[in-house]
């Protein structure tokens, strides 16, 4: 169990309806944000065997999450953060020169669009809770806080971890209806090895957090990058306040933050 001491009060909480026993909120402190990141060293490093933060502290870190605003999914009974999400609003990625996401990609096409973009990133849920509730429990989080900043665009990657890289072509091919204006597209900075767009094989499966994004509405960014931290495909992920689903809209929007 990680022990917290996550003092919730009621005016801290996102309201979502929710009953139970889950609750959601931004984190107030560097220690509840501590707890976020033994989370994701946990999920990130002990799980999906990535190369990120310090074995030492059990602590996912980079320069990024003091910039960034986080999101918790805590369970009052275990005393336990089990889900989280970390958002980088315009204003952070201007003191840190860039979106985490613009190491992995050139994201000249979509930022011309305009507008006031989001980043999410580092999206885990502790496995005991990978049900529907705590992902729409964060979901109703990410709401609240385009609602509250202004948003006009979400961004991410979606990762997908796959050896093979014709069958990351094959999922690049069958994922070819979700692709966003051919000026909008972004450019991987470092290609998948052996990625084939043309690839004639069994696709690699999509994974549910991509699944989730699409059915929100996002759109794909263009051909994945590599990502050797973690060992995996990365999809760039583009959402627009107005292409939510009517359906996604109608359940997320209207129990946020005002």
């Amino acid at each position: 169990m990680l022990q917290t001491s996550i003092a919730l009060h009621r005016a801290d909480l996102i309201p979502t309806g929710n009953d139970t026993g889950l609750k959601l909120l931004f984190a107030r402190n560097l220690e509840e944000v501590r707890e976020a990141q033994r989370l994701r060293f946990r999920i990130f490093n002990q799980e999906y065997g990535a190369h990120i933060g310090n074995p030492a502290t059990g602590l996912d870190t980079d320069r990024f999450d003091l910039y960034c605003e986080h999101l918790l999914v805590f369970d009052e009974e275990r005393d336990e953060v089990v889900g989280t999400y970390r958002m980088l609003m315009p204003e952070g990625a201007k003191r840190l020169g860039g979106y985490y996401s613009e190491q992995e990609f050139d994201l000249s096409g979509p930022m011309s669009a305009g507008g006031r973009v989001m980043e999410l990133g580092r999206s885990c849920v502790h496995p005991d809770y990978r049900n529907g509730g705590t992902i729409s429990l964060l979901w109703h989080g990410i709401a609240a806080a385009m609602e509250r900043h202004n948003i006009d665009f979400l961004m991410g990657c979606a990762s997908v971890h796959e050896e093979r890289g014709d069958r990351i072509g094959a999922l690049y091919q069958r994922l070819g209806g979700y692709l966003v204006d051919p000026e909008h597209r972004v450019t991987p900075r470092l290609a998948v090895p052996l990625f084939d767009a043309d690839a004639q094989c069994e696709p690699a499966p999509i994974p549910p957090l991509l699944k989730g994004y699409l059915r929100t509405g996002a759109k794909i960014g263009g051909a994945p990058a590599w990502d050797p931290e973690f060992g995996s495909s990365d999809f760039f992920i583009w959402l627009g306040a107005g292409w939510i689903s009517s359906r996604y809209r109608k359940h997320y929007c209207q129990t946020t933050l005002s």
